[in-house]
This record gives C-alpha cells, sequence and structure tokens, in this order.
C-alpha cells in the first residue's frame, strides 16, 4: 500500500458490487467533516454506517458474514494488522463490531464500530461472506484517527470547551519573548487542509523502524504514547528523514529564517513535495507548532506551551554553571544553558505503562536538544512526575525536570585562573510557563502544574527527592547588588538600566563597579562583544544603598541577531580591599511596534473579496528598506500572500492595501508578518468571522 492512497483504493470492485460510505454524514458525525467529505475518516470508538448495493444478489439469512480490516503492507493476525470481525447482533464499543441495521435482497445497511484502540491510519475492508460458496467484495480504504469524544480511548479528554481548543482549532498563540516581557505569535496550525491528513500518515510511515520491519512498527500504532515519541523525533531530522532542520544562527540563505514561518502547513506540504528532504530552518516554537499539528490531526489533543528561563542542563547534574572574566566576557566552559525562552507541547493521555496517577498531560518536546534512548526525541514525560520530582518515569522527565528547577551557579575567573563562586541562585530558571488559554486569545500561565513555588519548602523537598543535590553553599554576601530597567522598552528607544549597590557592613566601602551589555540569541548564546561597557570607582556608607543609572542608546544596540532584541545585561561590584563580589544579570527584551489590520469591507463572506489595510509605525530612527507584509490564514487564504511596500523613514507609517478570498465559513484567524531590513518578523493578526455566501 502506497503512503497515500489512490482513489481506486476508495471504490469496490464495480462488478460485483458498490459501496456508499456515506461520507458527509459519518464525517460530520465524527467530527472529521473539516478535513473532507470526499472520503471516510473516522474516529476510534465510534459507529459509522455504509450500504453496499451487491450487482449479484444477497441473501443474508443464509450468508455468513464477515468483515476483515487490513493494515500495512503485509497484513497478519499475529500483529493486529489484520482483524476479522463477524458480523452479530449487537455492537461491542471495546472492540471491532459491526451489526446489520437493516438488508434487502440487494442492499445491505451496515453499522461498524472500530475498536477504541485501533490502529492509527489508514485501513482497507473487505467483506467476505459463505452462501454457496466464498465470496470476497473488497469496499474501500478509510481513515481511523484517535477519539478523544469516546471514554474507551486513551487520549479521552471530558470536557467540550478543551477538546474545541485542544483538537479542533486551527490556529493558536505561542508565547515567545523574555520572562520580563512576554509577548504572543500567532500561528496557523491548519491540520485540517485535506492533504495534512496524509502527509501526518505519510510521517508515521517514514521512521527507521517502519522501513526496517513494518509489520513489528505497526504492532504500536494504536498506543498514543508510541505516535507521540514518533512524532517527536520525526520532526526533526537529526535521525531520519523528519521535517525540520534546526538552526540557531544565520546565515539562513539557503533556507527560511525560522521566526519567518506564520504555520506549518507550508512547512508540512515542502517537506511531502520535495521527497521527505528536510525544510530548512526551524527553532523550537517551530518544532513545537508542527508538532501540534501533526498530533492534532491524528486526534491526540495537544497543546503548545512556552518556559521562560528554561535551563539546558547537557550532564544531568541539575546545576547550571556560568563563568565570566574580570572583564565581563563568558568562558563557557560549560557546555550548560539557559534559553530566553523553550517551547514544547503537552498531549493529553492515559499512561496505562506507569503507575498510577500519572494520566493527563505530558510533555512532548521534538526540538533536538538531546538523545532520549539514541534518537533525538523527548517524552512524553508526565507534568505530575515533573512537578514531585519523579524523575524516574519515562520518558525524560530528568531532562524536564532540569528545564524549570535548575539551580544556577555563576563564577568569576580572575587573569591567574582563581575562580570565585559569587553567585548561587535557585530561583533563575523556569518562570511564567504559558499556553493559550481556552476559548481566547489570553495568556494562561500553568507554572504551578509544573512546580512548587520559588522558594518554598516544597519546591525544596522536590529537589532533594530528584536526588541530584549538590553542595552549593551560598557565598558570604556583604555587598548586594541588583539591577532594574524601566519597562516597557522599546527598540529604536533609549533604554533606562538603574543598578543598586548595598553595603550590608558596618564599615565604608570602597567598590569597583562594572557594567557590560551584550547581544544575545533567545537559545542562550551571548554574543562575545560588548556593544556598551562602564566602570565606575564608588563608596558606599556602612548599611547603605547607592543608585547608579545608566541610559544605553539605539546608537550603541542598533540591530538584533533575531526576531527578539535581546539583550544581555551583567553588572559585577568588588570590594578592593576584601575582593568579595556581588553580580546581577539581567536578559531583557525590546518590544517592536505592533501591526494595526483593518478590514475595509461592509461584509465578509465565502468566495468574496475581503479588502484590507495594513500600516505600522517605524519607531528607530533610520529608514526601513526591502519592507514586505506576508498573510495567511486557514480557511482564509491557501497558501501565502505577499504584498511589498514602500520604504519607511524614520518616525513614518507604512501602509498597504491589498485582499484575498476566503474559502471556508466560521471564525478564522489572518496572520501578518512585516520584514524589512532593520527588523524581523513583525507579527500581528487579526480575528475575522467569514459568513456562508
Amino acid at each position: 500500500m502506497s503512503d497515500i492512497p489512490t482513489p481506486e483504493d476508495f471504490n469496490p470492485f464495480p462488478e460485483k458490487c458498490q459501496v456508499d460510505f456515506q461520507f458527509e454524514k459519518n464525517n460530520k458525525e465524527h467530527r472529521t467533516d473539516q478535513i473532507s467529505t470526499k472520503r471516510l475518516i473516522v474516529r476510534r470508538g465510534q459507529t459509522f454506517n455504509i450500504k453496499v448495493n451487491f450487482t449479484d444478489g444477497f441473501n443474508p439469512e443464509r450468508a455468513k458474514l464477515e468483515m476483515v480490516f487490513d493494515v500495512g503492507p503485509e497484513p497478519k493476525k499475529s500483529n493486529g494488522t489484520k482483524v476479522e470481525v463477524p458480523i452479530t447482533n449487537s455492537i461491542n464499543v471495546k472492540r471491532w463490531s459491526g451489526i446489520i441495521s437493516s438488508s434487502t435482497s440487494s442492499e445491505l445497511c451496515l453499522t461498524i464500530s472500530p475498536s477504541p484502540r485501533a490502529k492509527i491510519g489508514y485501513h482497507r475492508l473487505t467483506l467476505q461472506h459463505s452462501y454457496k460458496t466464498d465470496v470476497r467484495y473488497y469496499l474501500g480504504t478509510f481513515v481511523v484517527l484517535f477519539n478523544p469524544w469516546c471514554a474507551e480511548d486513551e487520549v479521552f479528554l471530558n470536557s467540550d470547551v478543551k477538546r474545541e481548543e485542544f483538537v479542533m482549532n486551527e490556529t493558536g498563540s505561542i508565547y515567545v519573548g523574555s520572562s520580563n516581557y512576554i509577548h504572543s505569535i500567532s500561528w496557523n496550525f491548519g491540520q485540517f487542509e485535506e492533504d495534512i491528513l496524509d502527509i501526518c500518515l505519510t510521517l508515521l510511515n517514514k521512521t527507521p523502524t517502519y522501513k526496517k520491519n513494518a509489520n513489528n512498527a505497526l504492532r504500536k500504532r494504536g498506543f498514543a504514547v508510541h505516535i507521540a515519541r514518533i512524532v517527536s523525533a520525526m520532526v526533526n531530522c537529526n535521525d531520519d528523514r523528519g521535517i525540520l532542520l534546526g538552526r540557531w544562527s544565520p546565515p539562513y540563505i539557503d533556507g527560511v529564517y525560522p521566526g519567518k514561518w506564520n504555520g506549518s502547513v507550508a512547512i508540512l506540504r515542502k517537506w511531502f513535495k520535495s521527497g521527505y528532504q528536510a525544510v530548512r530552518y526551524g527553532q523550537c516554537w517551530v518544532f513545537a507548532a508542527v508538532t501540534c499539528t501533526v498530533l492534532r490531526c491524528l486526534g491526540i489533543p495537544t497543546r503548545v506551551v512556552t518556559n521562560f528561563d528554561s535551563a539546558h542542563d547537557t550532564n544531568a547534574n541539575l546545576t547550571i554553571d556560568e563563568y565570566y572574566t574580570v572583564g565581563g566576557e563568558s568562558m563557557r566552559s560549560s557546555s550548560d544553558s539557559i534559553w530566553n525562552f523553550h517551547v514544547w507541547n503537552e498531549s493529553w493521555m492515559a499512561r496505562y505503562d506507569l503507575y498510577p496517577g500519572y494520566d493527563g498531560w505530558q510533555v512532548v518536546d521534538a526540538t533536538p536538544q538531546e538523545e532520549s534512548d539514541g534518537i533525538y526525541c523527548c517524552g512524553p514525560a508526565p507534568v505530575k512526575a515533573i512537578k514531585e520530582g519523579e524523575v524516574d518515569m519515562k520518558y525524560d522527565s530528568p531532562f524536564v525536570f532540569a528545564e524549570v528547577n535548575a539551580h544556577c551557579v555563576d563564577w568569576l575567573v580572575f587573569d591567574d585562573g582563581e575562580e570565585m563562586k559569587i553567585d548561587v541562585e535557585e530561583s533563575r530558571v523556569g518562570h511564567n510557563i504559558s499556553t493559550k488559554a481556552c476559548g481566547s486569545d489570553v495568556r494562561e500561565d500553568i507554572t504551578s502544574n509544573y512546580k512548587y513555588p520559588d522558594g518554598s519548602l516544597e519546591e525544596a523537598e522536590v529537589f532533594e527527592k530528584a536526588n541530584r543535590t549538590q553542595n552549593l553553599p551560598m557565598p558570604v554576601k556583604t555587598l548586594g547588588l541588583s539591577m532594574t530597567t524601566e519597562m516597557p522598552a522599546y527598540n529604536g528607544k533609549p533604554v533606562a538600566v538603574s543598578m543598586v549597590v548595598s553595603n550590608k557592613t558596618a564599615e565604608e566601602k570602597s567598590c569597583n563597579l562594572r557594567f557590560w551589555a551584550k547581544k544575545r540569541s533567545y537559545n542562550g548564546i551571548t554574543e562575545k562583544r560588548c556593544f556598551k561597557k562602564h566602570k565606575q570607582e564608588i563608596t558606599i556608607g556602612p548599611n547603605k544603598d547607592l543608585e547608579i543609572p545608566l541610559k544605553i542608546d539605539f546608537k550603541e544596540y542598533g540591530s538584533f541577531p533575531d526576531m527578539y532584541n535581546t539583550m544581555k545585561l551583567m553588572s559585577i561590584v568588588t570590594d578592593v580591599k576584601s575582593k568579595t563580589s556581588a553580580s546581577a544579570i539581567k536578559d531583557i527584551s525590546l518590544i517592536n511596534p505592533s501591526l494595526n489590520i483593518k478590514v475595509l469591507s461592509t461584509s465578509v463572506m465565502v468566495n468574496k473579496a475581503v479588502y484590507l489595510e495594513i500600516s505600522f509605525q517605524n519607531t528607530i530612527p533610520d529608514t526601513l528598506k526591502n519592507c514586505v507584509m506576508t498573510l495567511e490564514g486557514a480557511g482564509l487564504i491557501k497558501d501565502e500572500l505577499l504584498v511589498p511596500c514602500s520604504n519607511v523613514p524614520p518616525n513614518g507609517t507604512a501602509k498597504v492595501n491589498c485582499d484575498f478570498i476566503p474559502f471556508k465559513s466560521g471564525m478564522k484567524k489572518l496572520l501578518v508578518d512585516f520584514d524589512c531590513n532593520k527588523m524581523q518578523n513583525v507579527k500581528g493578526f487579526l480575528n475575522i468571522f467569514v459568513q456562508e455566501n
């Protein structure tokens, strides 16, 4: 069987019988009609109805009827890829079953119920009966998906509101930036575009294990844990012919800068049409968004989650060590890092493979960071296990636990190589863990699902239970240093910084204060060059505080390495006499101006042109060149719409007019991306309700 069935697969042999799969009626009842009404797509554990008309007659009283459901290239009973189902008097909701709902001498009406543990994907249906002689009728091919509406399915989610959000919603919000400035980008998941289903099912057959032995690989095709793990591995291309190649630094000339993407559909289509060549390029939110599309398409409730100040603990010791010279240079002697944010997924499922109590949301992460059982994938790891420090729970719980709980140790390295521990911080990572709320575009903070409050007794007990505690005594602090910035801070405008040095002794102190500012990528990579340095000798009276204000101008910081406009600010104060020190580190993101999107049409209808006006205010003191708007939206625009606009002078406004023709009704989301030579991927969106024409 090919990866995508041909139209002939959906039809019986016309000389023997004709089948009516009642595509529109069945798909509507199974909530798959948004994918297609031209083929049968059902959810497991839920009945559907078909009609079979026989050209050679049929006698239900004398026939012994049996249905055969085949999966894969070489169906076998032994691994469940071939299931023989006799026609009975009643439906059994716990396994494959079927009944005759009505019949005549030429027509047979069947009600069929797929097992709530049926394998996901294409199924071939054959009807066979013995009357005088055995006769087999090949009826066609249909698709079976997970069913969050079925209580017997392991992905059952008992909430209409949550099913609508985590399965049916084709658009969403992904939270990015930094913990001091969180902003959202809208994303077109597009899981109900008809070709996306076939691409997602093809993905399952492109794994190395399937190619090696399809029948063995198909044994677990009905288990959500297994599917989530496969998708986590296949959305990145590190071990296989997966979808996305990751890249976290320029150049991106031979691909697409990750921040340019507005949705998963273009990525999945590009991978499929290229003959399964990796799409260039992805970063964590792109990996997570494509994973969300694939899992929602297959029927597994999934959401996108962002962890701000996310630790990447490469050696599994639950500490992130950072080393700095007295000149402020990062020595990078540790491969550990802290990302401004990291994006993963949560998928809802039962965990029959674990002790009771770990059902529900599971972390699934397709960003290739560390290997899991020799493959670049992560999860599913129970969120409940992360919160309670149960790091022995599969899969990859220790790694996820460190992302939200690792301790941070800062070291100052003097010119002679001497190292001094200047700070141990237990609460630097795992902040503002965020996801889109059900039924709205607001942010929901789910930090309490992952960890107890920072500094609480429960948090300390959980960290100790994780059994990776280190001897991390806090240095004796006779000096204190804190740093604040005036927020919000806008790209193109000055940034106001304030440092407060505290003398915690009864003696006057003479100190050296150093300050550095560097540009930083969201994944924790800081540029070596300081774009601003400040050094000052200060004197602080006993038990006094001293404030030192600074200002960073646009001419000093200029453009940034990625779309998040992030700078790392670091300051160290050292007592001249005792050499004791204190440090303060802060990452801030500058805010780009917003896009204003206005519908000019008086009404918005299917198959009728909609006219827009999009405007953008230039806040930086330079002319913006090579300006272009990119529009995308499920049900609104079939691919992408590129609209160029003229150069924008300092403090000037870019304004473009354009139109598109929606092809689906209902509430839709238009996504707009603005690019120019000075700013990348400024995002905007507008919810648009499309009426039937």
